[in-house]
């Protein structure tokens, strides 16, 4: 009868078998994408036009260099978001998989973070999809209230050639201050510094990878960035401040970036960042060489930024997702209803407008409300007069929201108006002076601020006088039918998901309102997406004559008609 001691050599030999042998020299490149934004396929489904950018195309790269070599694909986070090619599956075709689980896991992705857009659908499709990714979907900081355990996997260990990578992932703390609790309902979100520190020390110690790659849906930031006391963007503090990180892909800023950063041991960490719908892919080569000691790596890393518009597109990746794209294509071009006339975005970054107030109109109807507050979602977009389509919807409200009803005073409404013209329109002191916040970028010019932060209002008349000064901006005559407007009294308001939960702070820097406050205020949300309310109605009207109800003006009209006239065509061109 064999000893007990023998069986344990032969467990410790069949270990050592088991472990790869490390190589002197092992080179892996790590690509990474982020915030796609359901740009999957070199189409614009919502244009009915091809497109600059996809994962179409990156594949092309992908799986030329996966061939060649020791390739780690990783994603960002935020791409279930920003196509009907994602919306669809999020919310239409629900009994398949999901086809951004079909795409990614057929590219052969190893790890992914939750961005906030990916939060945006709800449980139902994120809770969906942990399950079918074949390869974890991590936030380290996104903790369950139950137990104080990650409601996402937190990390990841990835070997390669002996080679062993720990990834993880995080996801920008700041969602509480733009989506409704009942969307992340179960969990919170730690800061990303506080969280990194706590799992840094649990990897080096439990793990002892030989590099660690974060993952940051998470600007770049600096040591300013702080929104409403939680600080959205994180990347660089922690690349500087905690030592452990060789690499981190940041993205949720949408801006390309290529930086390195020393950290407090002097160590350099680079940072980069793809920009947005697969406009570029992140690519670093990461040479590893073993040490005198034979256990330890020394690590070269070379960043670079694949053009993704200069890349063919993949036949293969076509070849594989031709049915789903047909059936989404067929999905936008069914119509919902006919427009007696044309209407666009454009003509709402000067002042009222047709576009903007069909918003405002439906919304109050939804609602039953006594006010709507709306702004353009879109820069430039544009819906044809004739007849309307699935497609069009999404040029009408771009973000998925949920319809709020909440409950404000007259001081409150005056108040949140005042914050959104100061962000909107310049104070004026002559004729000819500057009236939008415009600035030269480029070769082109753009707004300075969001325009998504453009809300006006329906229900009440009133005027923008642009000579006055901030918070002394905006008078409100009476109510639109007729009725006086009550400082004191309280009404009852329609506004989306995003500005109800403070989103762009009209409601809590303008208005003056804390979240705790904000939650009592709150009478009535949709279970759906507003987009999903905003079809039926149009279905339901079947012909639509989207007009503008000209209930608020801007003052002295001639200043303001000089300035429209000059400014459109410094962002537009001429008409």
């Amino acid at each position: 009868m064999r000893s007990t001691a023998f069986y344990i050599l032969i467990i410790l030999l069949l270990f050592s078998a088991c472990q790869v042998e490390r190589k002197g020299d092992v080179t892996i490149k790590i690509i990474a994408t982020t915030d796609v934004h359901g740009a999957l396929f070199p189409y614009d489904l919502v244009n009915d036009k091809a497109a600059g950018s996809s994962l179409a195309q990156a594949y092309t790269y992908i799986s030329q260099e996966q061939a060649n070599q020791n390739v780690l694909l990783v994603d960002n986070g935020d791409i279930l978001q920003g196509e009907p090619m994602v919306y669809y599956s999020n919310f239409e075709k629900t009994d398949k998989k999901h086809v951004c689980a079909e795409v990614m896991n057929f590219m052969g992705y190893e790890a992914g973070v939750v961005g906030n857009h990916d939060i945006e659908p709800g449980h139902e499709v994120y809770d969906r999809l942990v399950n079918e990714f074949a390869f974890p979907w991590m936030a380290a900081n996104a903790v369950k209230n139950s137990d104080g355990s990650p409601y996402f996997k937190p990390y990841t260990i990835i070997e390669k050639e002996g080679v062993k990578i720990a990834v993880i992932g995080f996801i920008t703390p700041a969602i509480p201050q733009w989506l409704p609790e009942k969307i992340w309902s179960g969990m919170h979100f730690e800061e990303i510094e506080v969280s990194a520190k706590k799992w840094v020390k649990i990897i080096q110690e439990k793990e002892k990878p030989d590099m660690l790659l974060g993952l940051f849906h998470s600007g770049m930031g600096n040591t300013e960035d702080n929104h409403a006391g939680v600080r959205e963007n994180a990347a660089w503090r922690v690349a500087k401040n905690i030592p452990g990180f060789d690499m981190i892909v940041c993205g949720h800023d949408h801006q390309e970036a290529i930086k390195w950063v020393e950290n407090t041991k002097k160590q350099k960490v680079v940072i980069v960042n793809p920009k947005s719908r697969v406009q570029f892919l992140a690519d670093v080569t990461v040479q590893f060489k073993l040490n005198e000691d034979g256990k330890t790596y020394s690590k070269k890393l070379s960043p670079q930024l694949i053009d993704v518009k200069a890349l063919s597109v993949s036949k293969p990746f076509m070849e594989r997702f031709k049915a789903e794209l047909q059936e989404v294509k067929d999905y936008v071009s069914r119509p919902v209803g006919r427009f007696t006339k044309s209407i666009t975005t454009s003509e709402a970054m000067f002042g009222d407008s047709p576009f903007v107030d069909l918003i405002h109109n439906i919304q109050l109807d939804l609602a039953d409300a006594d006010i709507s507050f709306t702004a353009p979602l879109s820069f430039n977009a544009s819906i044809d007069s004739g007849e309307l389509q699935v497609r069009d919807l999404f040029k009408l409200y771009r973000f998925e929201n949920l319809l709020y009803t909440m409950n404000l005073s007259g001081r409150e409404i005056k108040d949140f108006l005042e914050y959104s013209y100061e962000k909107w329109f310049r104070q004026m002191k002559k004729k000819g002076e500057p009236m939008l916040f415009i600035e030269s970028s480029g070769n082109r010019n753009r707004l300075s601020t969001m325009f998504f932060n453009y809300d006006s209002a329906e229900g009440i008349d009133y005027t923008l006088d642009l000579r006055k000064e901030k918070g002394n901006r905006i008078s409100i005559s009476k109510m639109c039918n007729g009725e006086t407007f009550d400082m004191d009294k309280m009404y009852k308001v329609a506004l989306n998901s995003y500005r109800g939960n403070g989103g762009g702070g009209h409601l809590t820097e303008g208005a003056g309102l804390n979240k705790e406050e904000l939650s009592k205020r709150l009478t009535n949300s949709t279970t759906k997406d507003l987009r999903f309310y905003l079809m039926k109605w149009i279905e339901e009207k079947k012909v639509v004559d989207a007009t503008c109800n000209k209930n608020w003006t801007v003052q002295p009209n001639a200043w303001w008609k000089q300035a429209k006239a000059r400014e459109f065509e410094l962002l537009y061109g001429k008409k």
